[in-house]
């Protein structure tokens, strides 16, 4: 099965949704489903099922190893990879807690790439995509939308909930890959 480790928001889909409705009119992306958006922490692609075992040790030791603890976290500002030029993803920042979300990442990173997964390629940037760009049909209104100064989602904050007894210091999930999963359209 192919996996990633994620942190996931609580109410964060209504505002992933409402950014996602100011790009509607953008052709060219596919919309993530708002409710199952995320944090991805590493992506560790095909792991076989008799790894889960070790891999939930290693990431409870990640967590533990990072020093996190429950926090707040706030969605904002948008972005996209590689760059504006060039658009293959847009997405969501957080504008609270990228601290402690990259000690988690830098934790679960030394663990898992221990265990033979393999290192990151790119720096880690805090986000949630919101749209997978597949023609450039619509740069110029990703682009617009990103570079205007208007409000983002501000109003969106996430809690953390506490602490999971006997296992994490901070809830991590492990969500089978999106390619793995139905990717419904977006209702419009």
């Amino acid at each position: 099965m192919r996996l990633f480790v994620s942190v996931d928001f609580d109410g964060l889909a209504d505002g992933i949704a409402a950014v996602q409705d100011l790009l509607a009119d953008a052709s060219g992306l596919n919309f993530t489903d708002p409710g199952q958006a995320h944090v991805t922490l590493k992506f560790l692609g095909h792991t076989d099922e008799s790894r889960l075992p070790a891999l939930t040790d290693a990431l409870a030791g990640a967590v533990a190893d990072s020093g996190v603890d429950p926090f707040t976290a706030e969605i904002g500002g948008l972005g996209v990879f590689p760059h504006l030029g060039y658009i293959s993803v847009v997405w969501v920042g957080v504008r609270e807690g990228g601290e402690q979300l990259t000690r988690l990442h830098e934790a679960i990173e030394e663990r898992t790439v221990a265990m033979g997964f393999d290192p990151e390629d790119h720096d880690f940037t805090p986000h949630a995509t919101l749209a997978r760009m597949d023609h450039a049909g619509g740069k110029d209104l990703v682009q617009d939308v990103v570079e205007s100064p208007g409000p983002r989602v501000h109003d969106c904050r996430a809690v953390r909930p506490g602490l999971i007894p006997g296992t994490w210091a901070f809830p991590v999930s492990l969500h089978p890959s999106p390619s793995e999963r139905p990717r419904p359209d977006r209702p419009r």
